[in-house]
């Protein structure tokens, strides 16, 4: 099979579109019947930098027609497989896609890019919904050879690499567009891609400048990572020889029989070890769309509350934030109880944070909810992370010991360094009530959001006191807010939470009041105010 990888010039200057897009016309003319694979770049429509929104689609317009029109008379004359790279206009907007057209010319399936740049989704519009949903990697197979996708910052999530080996592919098609990076991390990231996913890896990316050695970069690569073709920053079409069936196999540690590098990792791999990630994993908290339903202490008019079941329940049924209260007990454990004191939800006396843990332990903190749940026991901050981390958003509520001293030192960092073990960051945000508090966990904390809680103090107070402390959320509680405070909260972008409704009815007035998140006890029941 030869392949031809394809690497325009690139211009940051929009106003030359026209006279770049020519060239690549004239690339494809340049194109023969001796090419099996042609690969051009990402974003081919686009030849310039587009500066804005409308620039993109202006390029869209002017260039998509002509360029799909080109890549299929080119796939038909050459008797080639084609790959080029355009943002595709559908129903919800632009798309990144890569474009399959076989040896006929005709399309026979897309790539949508799965990790798009920040820039692509807040400066461009880009639809991105999709990626952050769980799917499989796309395979296309044409003449009995297997391509899967990379799309330039694709390349950068090697955590992906082992998803794409699964497939069997032959050939990683990476229609790039990478104008930042060093040419020698890029065949880094090309040779590790390929001999991790046991495939070739053909690169198509654009020239920053003939002697940059930034950027460009297209090139080919085998199985057992050795660079066939390196383009670097020239400018032009070039062709590489390569057997799409030749595999990589190496001993599967010393002494064993061949076998794929990644079949070899397969064998030890140990997910426990790695980052929180596969389709049970939420969205970023940042991310994640409103409004919500928190359940409150978990499900808890099913389980007890602030207990693994009730959690667990709430999480089963698909809630999207689940609160807890923390606190801390005498020999510096964090361990979760809404009150204080032990009487109302134990067999214990007196306060939480005059036992020790092995003290606590003791207790039985289900047989009060009822006698199915006896022999319940409490649960540390730590459970609740192994468990549950990343796959809800967590709303932790840190109990103040006291409104006027400062939060123990102690108590916050172990809080924290739990929340970074179990790498967190982005699905959790600490409720607090006391300002003195909320001050204390921004300055040691700044990346983990704050809400702020009610202050019986300052009853009507909690906008104005977000705004000036810098938070990102508020926890209303009922009946103290009103219209006007929910419309300031949303003006200094600050999210609205609302503590508590257990009715449908209620539920739905104060969602259309605006209020982003309603927590509740009875999630199953009151989850149905969003369903409607």
């Amino acid at each position: 099979m030869k392949v031809c990888i394809v690497q325009p010039p690139y211009s940051v200057d929009y106003s030359q579109s026209e006279e770049y897009f020519k060239w690549e016309i004239e690339a494809f003319d340049k194109c023969d019947e001796s090419m099996d694979l042609i690969v051009f770049p990402e974003s081919s429509a686009t030849p310039c930098m587009a500066h804005s929104k409308k620039e993109l689609e202006l390029s869209y317009e002017r260039f998509f027609g002509p360029l799909i029109k080109k890549a299929r008379e080119t796939a038909k004359r050459c008797n080639a497989v084609v790959f080029f790279n355009s943002h595709d206009k559908r129903d919800k907007g632009f798309y990144n896609t890569t474009f399959a057209i076989n040896r006929d010319g005709e399309l026979v399936g897309k790539y949508d890019k799965q990790h798009l740049t920040p820039g692509e989704v807040e400066k461009f519009g880009i639809v991105s919904d999709y990626t952050y949903e769980h799917s499989t990697p796309t395979l296309i197979e044409i003449d009995g050879i297997r391509y899967c996708f990379l799309t330039c910052y694709d390349f950068y999530f090697y955590e992906a690499f082992p998803t794409i080996a699964r497939m069997k592919p032959d050939i990683i098609i990476g229609c790039s567009h990478q104008r930042s990076d060093m040419q020698s991390a890029l065949n880094t990231m090309n040779s590790f891609c390929a001999y991790n996913c046991n495939a070739y890896v053909v690169r198509a990316s654009v020239s920053m400048a003939e002697e940059s050695d930034i950027g460009g970069g297209s090139c080919v690569v085998a199985p057992d990572g050795k660079i066939l073709l390196d383009m670097k920053s020239r400018v032009g079409i070039e062709t590489v020889d390569i057997d799409p069936n030749k595999k990589y196999y190496k001993p599967a540690g010393f002494g064993n029989p061949p076998a794929a590098h990644y079949e070899y990792i397969e064998a030890g791999r140990r997910p426990w070890k790695y980052r929180p990630a596969g389709p049970s994993i939420a969205q970023f908290d940042s991310i994640m769309k409103y409004p919500r339903i928190c359940a409150h202490r978990g499900f808890s008019t099913i389980a007890p509350e602030n207990s693994m079941p009730a959690f667990g329940a709430a999480v089963a049924l698909g809630a999207q934030e689940i609160e807890f209260d923390l606190w801390p007990t005498k020999d510096g454990e964090i361990v979760s109880c809404h009150d204080c004191t032990l009487e109302r939800v134990s067999t214990g006396e007196g306060k939480i944070f005059e036992h020790t843990l092995e003290e606590l332990k003791k207790l039985d903190f289900g047989i009060k909810f009822g006698e199915k749940f006896k022999g319940l026991k409490i649960v540390l901050f730590e459970d609740i992370l192994k468990k549950f981390a990343g796959q809800v958003i967590m709303n932790v509520h840190i109990k103040p010991l006291s409104f006027e001293e400062e939060y123990p030192k102690e108590a916050m960092e172990k809080i924290v360094a739990l929340v970074r073990k179990y790498d967190c960051q982005r699905h959790v945000y600490f409720m607090l009530e006391p300002d003195l508090h909320i001050k204390q966990f921004k300055e040691y904390a700044p990346d983990i959001p704050i809400c702020v809680g009610h202050d019986f103090n300052r009853n009507w107070g909690i906008v104005n006191r977000a705004i000036d402390l810098g938070a990102q959320k508020v926890q209303f509680f009922k009946p103290y807010f009103n219209q006007e405070m929910i419309d300031k909260a949303h003006k200094h972008g600050i999210i609205c939470n609302v503590f508590w409704s257990d009715d449908v009815s209620e539920a739905k007035e104060f969602l259309k009041m605006g209020m982003d998140t309603v927590l509740t006890n009875d999630y199953n029941l009151v989850s149905k105010a969003i369903e409607e």
